[in-house]
């Protein structure tokens, strides 16, 4: 009887006993779904774009090479996305800010459709708060040209004056001179853009001629042959219909300056048109 008591005893003991589990880092729902969690910071949304992009809403359809294209880039803001990308990398702070108009929602999409589509890179760091750079692939550079086509265009045809309800940013028209100035092959050397204006930091914009094309950044350069430089009222008058560059402060090289300025010059296309 006193073995039968110890057994009984034993296989209580032995029932009773919980193996013990391992505590995930993370639980509840974000468990169920396998997702790490995630920061609080708002300013870490950037860096959670999701990586499906939205299906194309109109596609052409059509068998023929500009149908194609338009299909990469004919919705609305790409192509201004890689203009304001020509210079160089940016965040997506920095894309809202110099592509006023887009919603948050609407550059999400257009950016991941872009990755998508091989006309940009995503770059991720660890850093806090998280950073997430775009840039430009060499299929987007290939644009270049035809960006700039699409303004010698537009200040033949659709320039005028800014309207009222217009935003006003030098730089966007800065960015599209590699597409569209064609200096001599044999001119070599670095002009700086410089737009100052009232409490605002100067905007300086760096242009490396060499080779019969144009490279861009936005930077200070120092070192360049020549500065042309005003203030926004003075660029406004200056690329405008009147070309009215008179306020324009031009120093250094005054003949590599006028390659850029003229190439930029809404009436160098006006004055083409007429002769």
């Amino acid at each position: 009887m006193e073995l039968l008591r110890r057994f009984r005893a034993g296989n209580a003991r032995v029932s009773s006993y919980r193996c013990p589990i391992a505590t995930p880092a993370w639980s509840g729902v974000e468990a169920l779904g396998k997702v790490a969690p995630t920061s609080r910071n708002p300013r870490s949304q950037e860096a959670r774009i999701p990586t499906v992009p939205p299906p194309k809403r109109h596609p052409y359809n059509q068998w023929a090479p500009d149908a194609r294209a338009l299909d990469l880039v004919g919705d609305k803001w790409t192509l201004l996305i890689i203009r304001d990308l020509v210079t160089g990398p940016r965040r997506f702070v920095e894309l809202q800010r110099v592509l006023p108009g887009i919603s948050t929602e609407q550059l999400r999409s257009r950016l991941n459709r872009m990755v998508a589509d091989g006309l940009l890179t995503r770059q991720r760091y660890r850093e806090v708060p998280p950073r997430v750079d775009y840039e430009l692939t060499e299929r987007a550079r290939g644009l270049t040209p035809v960006i700039g086509a699409l303004a010698a265009w537009g200040f033949e045809w659709a320039w005028g004056p800014p309207n009222d309800d217009e935003a006003v940013d030098i730089g966007a028209i800065f960015r599209v001179i590699p597409g569209l100035v064609r200096p001599p092959a044999e001119v070599r050397g670095l002009v700086e853009l410089v737009v100052t204006g009232g409490d605002d930091e100067p905007q300086h914009y760096a242009m490396r001629i060499a080779r019969g094309a144009i490279t861009a950044s936005e930077r200070p350069a120092p070192e360049a042959d020549a500065s042309v430089s005003g203030s926004r009222r003075d660029w406004i008058d200056a690329l405008g219909p009147a070309g009215d560059d008179e306020a324009l402060h031009v120093s250094g090289d005054q003949r590599l300056a006028r390659v850029v300025l003229d190439g930029v010059m809404a009436s160098s296309f006006r004055d083409a048109r007429v002769a």
